[in-house]
């Protein structure tokens, strides 16, 4: 089975470009299958991951960055494979 999680931040207005070093900065425990960083307006930073895994398998995931970088808590999902 695969299991995507996905880890999305804002940053404080005008440091996205730091959201985004910080989180290419960090480092997980394991290796995905697969691991995509991706930007979008409003200074948000979203990272996907996908690990061949159960759905509810103890997995690393990003975690939350410093307060004074992010304007909100982080969203965190969890999907699985509809195909496998």
């Amino acid at each position: 089975m695969t299991v995507a999680l996905m880890w999305e931040a804002r940053a404080v207005e005008g440091r996205g470009a730091q959201l985004l070093a910080w989180v290419r900065e960090q480092r997980l425990d394991g290796t995905p299958l697969r691991h995509e960083t991706l930007t979008a307006p409003g200074d948000r930073v979203l990272v996907i991951t996908w690990w061949d895994a159960t759905y509810d398998a103890d997995l690393p995931e990003l975690p939350e960055p410093a307060a004074e970088l992010i304007s909100r808590p982080v969203h965190r999902w969890r999907f699985e494979s509809a195909t496998d």
